[in-house]
């Protein structure tokens, strides 16, 4: 059997219910406590036609199985998602149909990558890419525990190579970077193709690569005395306002 500590952990009812729905196979264990039994009933059923374990404990053993305090009742150990590097030559049609696909580029708080994955998903985008940046946060417990479900609802890519991709798209395709000023607002990006919303690291910004590779710049216009925003709120308001 594989080792708890080669599997990814998937924490509260909406994660948890996210990776059932995606990828039961790749469920391995699961772990909840007794105030969370009727929501891992079906949970529980499924693994036990896979004869795979479950079991019921309580909320301090629960804490240790997760890593955190912050479990919700009910955690999945399932194995780590593959993210495979997207072909601009064969691009997903995950990406070509959706209006809006984001693209992280050295956002490196898990939680902001998973807080992005929410709002990509709820606001109807199919994918993610993650760039090879160094800096870039990848999948971990801390980013499925955020995204509540919205990684399992994304498919993901990697560009290992982003302003590389960036120019390599297919027309057809607009490529549009988020800077903090300077750049269009969200109403004057065309609409009527599919948008890759890039965004960069929250300290330092997209480098400047990147920023050149894309066709288009945008920046929400502050009406308040604050001059930025959290790159994952920023990223929500984005999506809402290109998706529109």
């Amino acid at each position: 059997m594989t080792r708890a500590a080669d599997l990814d952990r998937h924490c509260g009812p909406a994660a948890v219910a996210a990776v059932f729905a995606h990828r039961p196979q790749d469920v391995m264990r699961l772990f909840h406590t007794a105030e969370r039994r009727r929501e891992a009933g079906p949970h529980c059923a499924a693994l036990a036609r896979l004869r795979r374990p479950y079991r019921e404990v309580v909320a301090a053993d629960l804490a240790r199985i997760a890593g955190t305090q912050h479990h919700g009742g009910i955690v999945a150990l399932a194995l780590p998602r593959a993210v495979p590097a997207i072909d601009t030559r064969d691009l997903p049609e995950a990406v070509r149909s959706a209006r809006v696909t984001p693209v992280l580029d050295g956002i490196g708080n898990p939680h902001n990558l998973g807080a992005i994955a929410r709002s990509a998903a709820f606001f109807g985008c199919r994918a993610m890419v993650l760039s090879g940046d160094p800096r870039q946060a990848g999948l971990s417990d801390a980013a499925f525990r955020t995204a509540e479900g919205g990684l399992e609802a994304l498919e993901l890519y990697r560009a290992a190579d982003l302003p590389l991709l960036l120019r390599a798209l297919p027309a057809g395709i607009v490529s549009v970077a988020a800077v903090a000023r300077g750049g269009a607002p969200p109403a004057a990006v065309p609409r009527g193709a599919p948008v890759l919303l890039v965004l960069g690291n929250e300290e330092s910004g997209l480098a400047a690569p990147t920023i050149a590779a894309c066709a288009l710049r945008v920046t929400l216009p502050p009406t308040g005395p604050v001059e930025s925003l959290n790159v994952s709120v920023a990223a929500a308001v984005l999506i809402h306002a290109l998706s529109t």
